[in-house]
């Protein structure tokens, strides 16, 4: 068996201890605690933008509702000079009197439009607040997981760089194309991509070889592909 053939088997061991070895932090408590908070992160900020928006159209209602009160007030105060004045006519006046009886009925119904909002104002103010106290605590709750998960997953991880850095070291012996080969078949058997040969029995399909498929093989390369179960196989030979 050569070299790459033998450092092939040893990807596939790190790969396999990879794949238990985080397997192991999903399966660890913390790490569904932190995606239960995730998603409830998630549904809390898209709540949070809908009544951050609502609240911001009622601001802007209000705003128009107050610069068209001013508006009104300033012209109603223009009128009640322009009466007192003097030399204003009494054909004047009445146009003034109309005006402002005029002005009277649209600031009345202004008030009226007026008194509603500020309640919505208060109530989404409210729910903003409650919805960004929830938040507040959802943070604070993940914090928490976090520092919990990473002392308690703290030697996993350990593990895992160590298997990324063997995992490297490991590639320098395996040509391009064989890794190219190998990522394949990892991705169609969900990850036991590589099997070996010491008999004629195959260690993963356990398919036992015809005799003469059986001499074909241990007679060939040492990196093959198995003719039952298609894995890459390494022979080992007689």
């Amino acid at each position: 068996m050569d070299a790459e053939a033998t450092a092939l088997l040893k990807l596939q061991e790190i790969d396999l201890a990879l794949m238990r070895a985080e397997a192991q932090l999903r399966a660890m408590p913390q790490a569904e605690k932190l995606a239960r908070v995730a998603k409830a992160k998630k549904k809390l900020s898209s709540e949070l933008t809908r009544i951050i928006g609502t609240r911001k159209d009622i601001e802007i209602d209000i705003e128009d509702i107050q610069e068209q009160h001013e508006r009104y007030e300033r012209d109603r105060a223009e009128a009640k000079a322009t009466i007192s004045d003097s030399n204003t006519t009494y054909k004047e006046i009445q146009a003034l009197d109309a005006k402002l009886s005029s002005i009277a009925k649209q600031l009345e119904k202004l008030e009226f439009k007026l008194g509603p909002l500020l309640e919505k104002l208060d109530e989404a103010k409210a729910g903003e607040g409650k919805l960004r106290a929830i938040g507040a605590k959802l943070i604070e709750e993940e914090t928490a997981l976090r520092d919990s998960f990473a002392a308690d997953s703290a030697q996993i991880c350990a593990t895992i760089e160590n298997l990324k850095e063997d995992r490297e070291d490991i590639l320098v012996d395996i040509s391009e194309e064989m890794q190219a080969a190998y990522a394949a078949t990892q991705k169609r058997f969900s990850g036991l991509a590589v099997e070996r040969l010491t008999g004629n029995v195959p260690s993963t399909c356990r398919v036992k070889l015809a005799t003469d498929t059986y001499q074909i093989l241990v007679k060939g390369p040492s990196i093959t592909t198995c003719p039952y179960c298609h894995r890459m196989l390494v022979v080992e030979g007689l």
